[in-house]
This record gives C-alpha cells, structure tokens and sequence, in this order.
C-alpha cells in the first residue's frame, strides 16, 4: 500500500475555518457576554479550550492506523448507546433549552447524540463493506442495519433532539444509497418517513408550530416566528458587503443566543453577500476534498467511511443554512466549524481527522 501525504489544502481549509468560527463567536456572543458574565471572551474562552482540544485530537487521529477504526466499531456503537440511555436518566442527564441532551461536566455540556454520529457512521460503513451480497435483499441486508438507525433515531427524539436526529438519519440513509441498495426501499422509505413526521408532529404540538411559524413567522412574531424574523432582519440588511466586522444590530438582544444556532445570520449582517459566498465556498471545498479522498480509496470500509463524513457536515451545514434563511423549520442544527458548541466542535474535528488519516 503506497502511503502518501495528509491532504494539505483540506487541512489547511479546516484550519482557517475553525479560526475564522473563534473570531465570529467573539463578535456574535461578546455583547451577550459582557452582559451575563461581565466578560466579553467569556464564550470564546470555553470554545477556544475546546478547539485546542479538539485540534490536538484531530492530530492524534491522523496518526492512528485507519483499521483501529473497523476493529473496534462495535465498541464504540455500544458505548453511545449506553450514553443515550443515561442522559436520559433525571439526575445524570442535564436539560437544556427543554431537551434533557446533555452531561453537565463543570459549566461545560457534552451531548451523546453528537458523538453518535461517528459512531453510527464507522459501523454502518463496517456493515455496509461486510455485507455487500446480503444488501441484495431488504429482509435480510437492509432491514437489520435499519433497525440499529432506528434504535439511535428513537432514542435522541426522547430527549427531544429532532436534529441531531434527522442529520443522522439523513446521513446514513444517504450512506445506504450509494451502497447501491434497490431504489424501490428508498421509495417505502419515504412513504414512511412522511408518515412517520407526521405521527411526531401530532404526539408533540411544538413542532406542528414550528411549521406554522416557519410557513408564516409573522403570525406570531412574539412567539414560535421570534427566530426566524431575527434571523431575516439580520440577513437582509447586509446587502453586497454587509455592515462590517462587530457591527451587526441582531445581536444586540434581539437574536437570542446568535453564537449558536444562527451564527450564520450574524455573519451574513456583518459581511454581506460576500460573507455568504465565502462560507458557501469554504463549505464546498471541504465536501469536494473529502469526496475525492473516498473515491481514491480502494479498500471499501475507508471509502464509506470518508463518504459518510463528509455527506454528515454537509447535511448539517445545508440544514442550518435553510433553517436560519427561513427556508425549512426550526431545527436546532448548528453550523459546523462556527456555532458555539463543544460537542459539536469536537465531533466536527474527529471527522475531518479521520477524513485526513484516509487521505494518507
């Protein structure tokens, strides 16, 4: 097997975008900070010891033999698995913004259903490179790896977490497609699917109003359309170039929480279409890198697992970018790379690990 080097444009792509995430958090959260903590940097202090974390484990993961993955897929699976289950639990498991989805370490969160996704990802793909004749047949190739999706899905809709849980649907259901499984499942599947959204909307009334407030968010502007038209004045404003760096009006109280979920708006008011384009591209040139390590790969485990990476950043990235642009509804996605967040960095920086040691 030829070893050749990291990929460098890749890596150095990571790099800029974790940079430039640290910079707008600043700018996003130190109005909020100053006001809650009496220190502006207090949000980029928690993300910046993350990011070094997570920058240090990336590097690790680089060196790792890539079979280290495979062999011990099934342990990893079993570990979140049993995470999902304790936070669930009153007492281990922290509520926050309503989703009992987190473990409170200090004043840090961690969430389970991030690094799920990883996991989830290593051994479908495992599955998938093991079982190529049994996919054949539904009963007996797809219907089993479904049913472990469908434990996991369950699961984090407990907590309630309806996007963590729809990336990673999204993501392995994309992952399945292009293990070349029947078109016909994927026809049942969706059939399924719509069912099955509606069932959800029906048992919580919440996101039947999400809806609503997405379809028409000026109905109550106050309420469940709050987000979104915050969202839309601060996007609208920003025109060609926007209204510059730390300048934007939204995050003066009126975006709540603008590090997080909807930093995207935030960057469009400061720096325009130009910003917009900028963070399109950034996120475009990671997927294409990604996509071409795969397709380099002759052993079928790596090519699924690079495949499955990338399709997962990308999904989430369009998620939050329609959410945020009022184009679907509400779904708690954050932006990968720039969203404040130390379970999503770190899960973000683990792929494009992984993704780095294939290219190798």
């Amino acid at each position: 097997m030829k070893h050749n080097k990291i990929d460098f444009p890749l890596l150095l792509c990571v790099i800029f975008m974790s940079l430039l995430g640290m910079i707008m958090i600043y700018s996003a959260s130190s109005i909020w900070a100053e006001y809650k903590f009496h220190d502006p940097l207090k949000f980029v202090k928690n993300q910046g010891l993350f990011l070094l974390i997570s920058t240090l484990l990336c590097g690790f993961i680089t060196k790792l033999n890539p079979k280290t993955l495979e062999k011990h897929s099934n342990k990893y699976l079993a570990i979140c698995f049993l995470l999902l289950i304790l936070v669930l639990i009153p007492g281990i498991g922290t509520v926050r913004n309503g989703s009992r989805s987190w473990f409170g370490i200090g004043g840090f969160g961690i969430q389970p259903s991030e690094f799920s996704k990883v996991a989830l990802i290593i051994f479908v793909s495992k599955y998938l490179a093991n079982n190529q004749r049994e996919l054949k047949s539904i009963k007996k190739g797809v219907f089993p790896i479904f049913l472990v999706i469908l434990a996991f899905f369950f699961l984090i809709l407990l907590e309630p977490d309806f996007g963590s849980a729809m990336v990673i649907v999204l993501t392995l259901i994309s992952l399945i497609f292009i293990s070349g499984v029947k078109l016909s499942f994927f026809i049942r599947l969706g059939i399924l699917g719509i069912i099955g959204i509606t069932i959800l909307i029906l048992i919580a009334p919440y996101r039947l109003e999400r809806i609503l407030s997405f379809l028409n968010p000026w109905s109550d502007p106050l309420g469940s359309g709050f987000q979104i038209i915050q969202s839309l004045y601060a996007i609208g404003p920003g025109g060609l170039l926007g209204q510059g760096f730390l300048n934007s009006r939204q995050k003066n109280f009126y975006l709540p929480e603008p590090q997080t979920d909807f930093i995207f708006s935030i960057i469009s008011e400061e720096f325009g279409f130009l910003g917009v384009l900028l963070i399109s591209s950034l996120f475009f040139f990671v997927f294409y890198r990604s996509i071409k390590i795969a397709l380099k790969q002759e052993n079928l485990f790596l090519k699924y697992v690079a495949f499955g990476l990338s399709i997962g950043i990308i999904i989430q990235a369009l998620l939050n970018l329609s959410v945020v642009t009022g184009l679907i509804p509400v779904t708690g996605v954050t932006l990968p790379f720039f969203s404040y967040g130390g379970s999503s960095l770190l899960i973000t920086m683990i792929s494009m690990g992984i993704i780095l040691n294939i290219s190798k």
